[in-house]
């Protein structure tokens, strides 16, 4: 019987990586689940329910982490967690595996299969195993929910007998799975909506949310996205260009929000000071990059900012404001990946490790680090 743990996460952090729903399942799977007491709670995800769901509550981290096959985490676990587990055991977690690589090592040497669930392919086959993909549709949607409440003014446009209140103007700066979000909820609110990417495929998805796409569509824009569907580097002219565009259409914009990250680097610097003085003052920016430095140059992570009237906030971790709905879905996609290395019939672990899932998020093995995108250039 395959035994899968998960214990409380580190201060800040609100998620959880097994819900009752996904501990439920995983019972009928045939695997033993274990919750360390109090694991959900700032999920609103009480002990009783996970018993209910078939899941054995332990009294400490330590007891569900005996012996364990699988360790299921939401950030990286503690050194001292993964040494109590069994030898070759799993863990399935957001490792965040560019930053602070000492202690990826250390982790890995004591031999667990570490897996990065960020690193998942972006295959039809893994939609449904994607944390970045479900965790941003929370994040874009809260991001503009936020903004709306720092703004201090109406979203939608209001007719009213003393007179007419304007719809604000949205700009989201980055057309990924939370920048379309960001635009389906500033739509919702009834504000009028535009938005920028460098990937020309994201123009028709803009478009079919009902807001304006703005770009520099020359024939290096044509060319701005990888295989994997990310933006690519932009060269410096191109950057210029679209800084001028751009730098005019801030100036007529209430709320921005800005998404654009590159696996790996530092956030692309998409606002500089100088647009920030040419906005308008009562105008707010939502800076969803700055854990990487953030889009806007004033950007201060987890900070709320005030600059010649412009509000910037550099939320990070936004998701963990909507932690209900965020630990269900993640919780979702592990059960989604564990699926594929269950035997159902013998209810024993049968990983595949050539399936292009498992060797796309294999970060460590046996003792070291695997993953190509971790390895020395040239290893």
């Amino acid at each position: 019987m395959v035994t899968i743990a998960t214990t409380p996460e580190p201060q800040g952090e609100t998620r959880v990586a097994i819900s009752p729903e996904t501990a439920r399942k995983l019972v009928a799977l045939g695997c033993r689940v274990r919750v360390a007491s109090g694991s959900g709670r700032l999920s609103r995800y009480g002990d009783e329910a996970y018993s209910a769901a078939g899941a054995t509550i332990t009294e400490t981290p330590a007891q569900a982490l005996n012996g364990a096959d699988i360790l299921l985490k939401v950030r990286r676990p503690l050194l001292d967690e993964v040494k109590q587990l069994q030898t070759g055991a799993m863990i399935m977690a957001m490792l965040a595996p560019y930053d602070d690589r000492t202690t990826l090592d250390q982790l890995a040497a004591v031999g667990p299969s570490l897996f990065s669930m960020e690193f998942m392919p972006r295959i039809t086959r893994a939609q449904s195993m994607d944390v970045l993909s479900s965790q941003a549709n929370l994040t874009g949607y809260k991001a503009v929910v936020d903004a709306a409440s720092l703004f201090e003014q109406a979203v939608p446009m209001m007719m009213t007998a003393a007179g007419t209140v304007p719809a604000a103007r949205v700009f989201i700066m980055g057309v990924g799975v939370a920048g379309l979000q960001a635009i389906a909820t500033a739509r919702r609110l009834g504000a009028i909506v535009t938005a920028t990417d460098v990937r020309p495929a994201t123009k028709e998805q803009v478009a079919s949310l009902g807001a304006k796409f703005i770009a520099v569509e020359d024939d290096e824009f044509k060319q701005a996205q990888t295989a994997t569907g990310y933006a690519k580097p932009m060269s410096e002219a191109y950057q210029l260009k679209q800084a001028e565009l751009v730098a005019t259409h801030l100036q007529t914009q209430d709320i921005v929000i800005t998404t654009a990250l590159i696996p790996g680097r530092p956030a692309p610097r998409l606002i500089s000071r100088q647009m920030v003085d040419e906005m308008k003052a009562g105008a707010v920016i939502i800076d969803l990059a700055a854990e990487r430095g953030g889009n806007c140059e004033l950007t201060q992570a987890n900070k709320l900012l005030e600059h010649r009237g412009v509000r910037i906030y550099g939320p990070v971790n936004l998701a963990c404001s909507v932690p209900v709905n965020a630990s269900a879905l993640y919780a979702k996609n592990l059960l989604t990946f564990i699926e594929t290395m269950i035997d159902k019939k013998d209810k024993v672990l049968a990983v595949n490790w050539q399936d292009e899932i498992v060797t796309g998020t294999l970060v460590a093995k046996d003792g070291r680090i695997v993953h190509p995108n971790l390895m020395p250039k040239g290893a």
